[in-house]
Parts: structure tokens; sequence; C-alpha cells
């Protein structure tokens, strides 16, 4: 028989990369996530039966136990940008992780690898650098052979940076940005995926990589390239700090007193003290090139699913096409 998975966090952006790989390296693939019924589209990924969403709440001992039941190795790809309701970074991205991991040397799961983060810090400002760090500790405590990947701003298709901004883009002539020197390491999607892909199989020693594209850029930077990948000229303006924090401030206020009925997704007090730091690959870290993985610039993939963000949308990228064609 297969062996089997567990993805916890599955159908999420990093997660269905992953299980796609996992599912095509011929494993059977267990996508545990809190609305199987909104997951439905891992199925394709492999044959009938072959990946299948199971419905699992990482807050819960019992919830996360049975669904990882007969799995020979794990992954954690759970974690948030901003709390919300009972998604809060400590329940979540720290004592979720613990959790997982716990449960995992308990049933003697062969392999884990925890997907965290570039920055993870337990003495950080962010409640999301410092949870990130708890969770790292949480899961070496119970299984020191873990594989824990950090990757930077990961992009792709699926991406909550670059098509943000891209949207964002449409709607006026200036592209507001908190932290426009902060420099960032941007990966592709799916060489985070590989990257898990090689522990999960057995290919990559234990420890912690740090995972960062060829390239490194300030956040200005990289708005500047994603306009000229869509074609449009826009002002990318610098919100000062001292700004931003009393813009998320209010955002994070009116969050509280409408219970949630409001959700801050424009910019938190947490986000504003996360891009004060640069988020790049450290030195004398494990990396992408531990792993023999060459990864993936942004030039070779922001225009396949940018494209439309255009002026003309498809029409544009029809007209590139046949100019590449041409010449």
């Amino acid at each position: 028989m297969s062996k089997l998975v567990t993805i916890y966090g599955g159908a999420g952006f990093v997660g269905r990369y992953i299980a796609r790989r996992m599912a095509k390296a011929g494993w059977r693939v267990r996508v545990a996530v809190r609305r199987p019924n909104e997951a439905i589209f891992v199925k394709p990924y492999g044959v009938v039966g072959q990946v299948e969403p199971v419905l699992c709440n990482i807050r819960d001992d019992a919830s996360v136990q049975a669904v990882m039941a007969g799995a020979d190795a794990v992954v954690n790809c759970v974690g948030i940008l901003a709390e919300s309701g009972k998604n809060q970074f400590d329940t979540v991205q720290a004592e979720g992780a613990e959790r997982v991991a716990r449960i995992a040397a308990a049933q003697g799961v062969a392999r884990l690898v925890h997907i965290s983060a570039i920055g993870a810090d337990a003495d950080a400002d962010s409640d999301y650098a410092r949870t990130k760090a708890e969770g790292e500790v949480g899961v070496l405590e119970h299984m020191p052979e873990a594989v824990i990947l950090r990757p930077s701003i990961v992009f792709g298709a699926e991406d909550q940076f670059f098509n943000r901004f891209a949207s964002m883009s449409r709607f006026g002539p200036v592209l507001p940005v908190v932290g426009a020197e902060t420099k960032f390491h941007p990966v592709y999607v799916d060489d985070v995926a590989k990257a898990a892909e090689l522990a999960l199989t057995g290919h990559a020693p234990a420890g912690i990589y740090e995972l960062g594209g060829p390239d490194v850029a300030s956040f200005r930077a990289l708005m500047q390239q994603m306009l000229e990948v869509i074609h449009r000229r826009r002002l990318v303006l610098n919100i000062p700090f001292f700004v931003a924090r009393i813009m998320a401030f209010g955002f994070d206020m009116l969050q509280a007193v409408t219970l949630g009925l409001f959700t801050n997704s424009m910019i938190t007090r947490d986000q504003v003290r996360n891009l004060a730091n640069d988020n790049v690959v450290g030195e004398d870290v494990k990396t992408f090139a531990d792993l023999g993985i060459s990864p993936i610039a942004m030039t070779s993939v922001l225009p396949d699913y940018l494209w439309r963000f255009r002026p003309s949308g498809q029409y544009d990228a029809i007209k590139e096409s046949a100019k590449n064609l041409r010449t």
C-alpha cells in the first residue's frame, strides 16, 4: 500500500502545492482543513480516492489526532497573517504547531515538516514572528528530527502579495506601501513545495532551512517590477511608519468594537511591526543550495498570472506572446 501523508492546512496557498507534489509521487494525501467542502478542488491532484479533504481543527487534540491516524508523514502548513475570532497567533502558530508535533511523536510518525517563516524570533516585537519561533521550539521539543522550512514572502498564482497590490493598482495613480525600503527575498511557492517533498521522502537532512529566491529587493522595487509586468504606471508612495501605526490602530480598534463584524484586512499593528524588519535569508544557515534546488526567479512566473491586471487583460497577454514568437 502506498504511504500516507497528512497535510494540515493542505488546501492553503503552500499546502495545495505540497499536496499536488505528494500525490504525483504516488502518496495518499489527507488534506486536513476546517472546511472540507471548500477544499474539494484538491481531489483531482491524484486518482480517485488518492487525495481527500478531511475536517480538522488544529486547536483541538482529538481532531488533530483523528486525521493523523495511520500517517507515515505529517506537514503543518497552518498559519495566519492576522488574528480573528478564535484564530489567535498563540493558539494557531505556537500551540497548534506544538500540538501537531506532540501527537505525531506519540503516534510514531516517521517524518514531520513544519512551515515557519523567515524572521521567526522569540524576542520579536511582532506577535506573528514571536509565535512562529515558539511553534518551532514546540516542534523540535517533540520531533527533534523534523525539517523546518522558513520561506520569505511566497509568490505564485494564488498569492496574497502581488495579486493584492496588482488589484489595488487599478483604482488610482498612487500605490501606497508601508516600509518601502524593507528588503524581501521572494520565493516561488512550488520551490517551497519541492523542499517539503524532499523532506517527506527522506532526501533532506533534519534542520531549519531558510528559503529565498534568486533575488533580494526592496518592497518598492518589487512593486515597480509588478507594475512593469501589468503595464501600469503608478507612484509607489511610502507611508511613514508612524502614520502606518496610527492607521493600523484605528483599523484594529474598529475590528474590536464591532466584535469582528469588520475584519481588518487593510493593515494591522502587528504587520506594521513586521514590515520594519528585512525579510531575507540569513548567513550561515541551510538554504535551497543544501537541498540541491535552484529557485525560480520572479521574472519567469509573475507574467503567467498577473496578466489579468493589465489594462486590456488577456488581450495584452496574447499580444505579448505573439511579439515573443516573432522575435
